[in-house]
């Protein structure tokens, strides 16, 4: 499989460093000269997270790396799998399809070469219009209205339009980056945004800046339909995560995780980890949704098999009990 049958990848962000990293008091065995991870489509939170810590990775430890642009969880997963992407990041639901062989990008096929390596953040499910619109609920959406779900294949993609449908919502489905359908959205060419991403969305935080948007909370009804359908949590969007949010917004959430090739070197995916799990204040420095890629959150995670660097970091450092069979080659 390679990255022309997946889809057209494009480089976003490479670079190459020095660090204390890079003294050679690291057993580096084993090492790739470089790595890739996947990200998203520009104006998510994907792009924008994974850039920075694709970065800062690269920098701490002296070696080529850098982020790509893809189709989303989906994609990510495939590229991990078959080795084209050495880390990539996902959402639990897309997970599990990959290893249950429903990705459809490789139908069939149980993507198990993707091992968790750690808990970045929740990713709410999110519905922005114009004010103009007139629409402040999702029953006030009418049928047939023109809803972009975001980049084909990613988290909003696959479970947001089953979502509106289990809420009785019609819709024409609309599909783009995320900085694309905001433009769409503001030319009259959507109705509707439906986001799956973390918060604050750098799409929606530019789409406030340029015109009046409502968010869209569900009802504690309509929360608990989605809840009853679709392995996703309670959650809330706190006021202030935009300008124009003046109240909690209540929505569900999936975990995400960032993945890794099993077959990296242990001592590899264990120093990413730690340079990534050891300062939280720099991760935020990176985005606010970092505020949860914390140690402790390492039990989000019931879907995946963990890298063996990974589970050891979580076990030396966050008391973390994994059992051997949730370890790859355990």
């Amino acid at each position: 499989m390679t990255f022309t049958k997946l889809g057209a990848l494009t480089l976003s962000t490479a670079i190459v460093a020095t660090s204390a990293f890079a003294d050679g008091h690291v057993d580096r065995t084993g090492w790739p000269e470089n790595f890739t991870l996947g990200t998203a489509g520009q104006g998510g939170t994907y792009f924008a997270y994974g850039s920075g810590w694709a970065n800062l990775v690269a920098d701490e430890l002296g070696i080529s790396g850098g982020s790509e642009i893809t189709g989303g969880p989906m994609q990510n997963m495939a590229l991990v799998h078959t080795g084209e992407a050495q880390f990539g990041m996902t959402t639990m639901g897309p997970a599990a399809e990959s290893l249950q062989g429903t990705n459809p990008i490789a139908p069939g096929l149980q993507m198990t070469g993707a091992c968790a390596m750690f808990p970045m953040y929740q990713t709410p499910f999110a519905v922005t219009v114009l004010a103009s619109s007139g629409i402040e609920s999702i029953s006030d959406i009418p049928a047939g209205a023109r809803i972009g779900f975001g980049p084909a294949g990613s988290t909003s993609d696959t479970y947001f339009p089953r979502m509106m449908e289990t809420l009785g919502v019609e819709f024409d489905r609309r599909n783009g980056n995320w900085t694309d359908l905001g433009g769409q959205v503001q030319d009259g060419l959507l109705d509707v945004i439906a986001f799956a991403a973390g918060v604050p969305t750098p799409a929606v935080s530019q789409l406030e800046v340029q015109t009046e948007i409502n968010f869209i909370a569900f009802t504690e009804e309509e929360q608990a339909t989605i809840m009853e359908a679709f392995p996703v949590s309670p959650f809330t969007i706190p006021a202030g995560t935009y300008e124009t949010l003046t109240e909690d917004a209540q929505s569900v959430s999936m975990w995400n995780f960032a993945i890794a090739n099993c077959e990296l070197p242990e001592s590899f995916v264990y120093a990413v980890v730690d340079i990534v799990m050891s300062d939280n204040e720099r991760m935020q420095a990176i985005h606010g949704a970092a505020r949860s890629t914390l140690p402790e959150n390492w039990d989000r995670n019931n879907v995946l098999n963990w890298h063996p660097g990974a589970a050891r970091w979580f076990t030396e450092n966050a008391g973390a009990d994994i059992p051997a069979d949730m370890i790859h080659g355990g």
